[in-house]
């Protein structure tokens, strides 16, 4: 590389083609260790705007474009491996390293459920 742009974009390309993707498919143990050294990783970034956001992007309808996490805004039906549906919205807070908690229509708590587990996830009325 002759320049610091072109460090720069090769940097940013690795970050797209590499890092994201792999957030995107990895197990949760992997997740976890990643956490642990994410600023060596992948520099000053916000694991929780990054790597977590893109790991739980691999359903769709769990994530907002614009926010980090999970979004906490949109009631979701979360199917598991083994075949059960669970109800309510996502929360933030307690949805930590790959285990997401629901917020249930009674105001309980649903989960957490591991990322590993959870096979698809839709946005309800």
């Amino acid at each position: 590389m002759a320049s610091f742009e072109e460090l720069v974009t090769s940097r940013r390309a690795w970050i797209a083609d590499v890092l994201e993707p792999w957030c995107r498919a990895a197990a949760r143990k992997d997740l976890v260790q990643a956490h642990a050294e994410w600023t060596d990783i992948a520099g000053k970034a916000d694991p929780n705007a990054t790597l977590w956001k893109w790991a739980w992007s691999r359903f769709p309808d769990l994530v907002h474009a614009d926010l980090p996490g999970v979004d906490e805004t949109t009631r979701v039906e979360v199917t598991l491996d083994d075949g059960s549906t669970h109800a309510g919205f996502p929360d933030g807070r307690s949805s930590e390293y790959g285990r997401l908690v629901l917020l249930s229509d009674d105001g309980g708590e649903l989960g957490p459920f591991s990322i590993d587990e959870v096979r698809g996830a839709r946005r309800l009325p």
